[in-house]
């Protein structure tokens, strides 16, 4: 188990250290690539580090490698502990003063929670606002009854290139269980190539949880 006060200092120490690392790369992308990018690949890695009351606490790496209508990704701790899984997509984009961006996908998840998962990431755009999506639907390989379906899901405002902030909700519906909605807010900056983004769920509800996501894009 990590304790909060290890794991914000952790992310502090990469926030720090990766910063140097990726003076010539930008804040995260949507989940598809610029069209400007032409055959280049645009990769990204970002860690979210989930601060859990009463509970344990822990890292979730996640990497994206973006080519024209290629995506690839990888995830680790995202769909269970000590799971990782192994995603490919097509990107799509429509529009231009409104921007339509969706990417099907189709993952394999292996560890602790073995099975298949298609999956989805989208956004929405327009001028400073834009509405993304990213969801899944598990099916286990052992038991139907470990299936689940999962999406993050956030409303986002940005006033300045360097900050970002807005409603964000994840939803999990295990199988034959009830729909669980935890809602929250978040608030995000970006410097040079790095973004740092905080999201606190659940705050007057019920003990708050807290998630920090440190993002590079190379």
């Amino acid at each position: 188990m990590i304790g909060t006060a290890h794991l914000v200092l952790l992310l502090t120490i990469a926030l720090l250290t990766s910063e140097a690392a990726c003076q010539t790369t930008a804040p995260p992308p949507p989940p598809n690539p610029d069209a400007s990018a032409g055959d280049n690949w645009s990769l990204a890695a970002t860690a979210y580090g989930y601060l859990v009351p009463n509970d344990r606490s822990y890292f979730s790496p996640v990497f994206t490698a973006d080519r024209r209508w290629l995506h690839l990704e990888a995830r680790y701790n995202y769909e269970n502990f000590q799971t990782g899984s192994l995603w490919a997509g097509y990107n799509f984009s429509i529009g231009h003063k409104l921007e339509f961006d969706f990417t099907p996908m189709l993952g394999g998840v292996f560890g602790d929670t073995s099975g298949i998962a298609p999956g989805y990431e989208m956004s929405l755009t327009y001028g400073p606002f834009e509405l993304s999506s990213e969801g899944e639907q598990l099916f286990t390989i052992k038991s139907r009854a470990n299936d689940f379906f999962y999406s993050w899901n956030e409303l986002v405002y940005s006033p300045k290139d360097w900050l970002h902030a807005g409603l964000v909700s994840q939803t999990t519906r295990a199988y034959q269980s009830p729909l669980d909605i935890q809602r929250g807010v978040f608030v995000g900056f970006s410097r040079k190539k790095m973004d740092f983004t905080t999201y606190v769920f659940n705050f007057g509800w019920t003990d708050p949880t807290v998630v920090m996501g440190l993002s590079c894009k190379f």
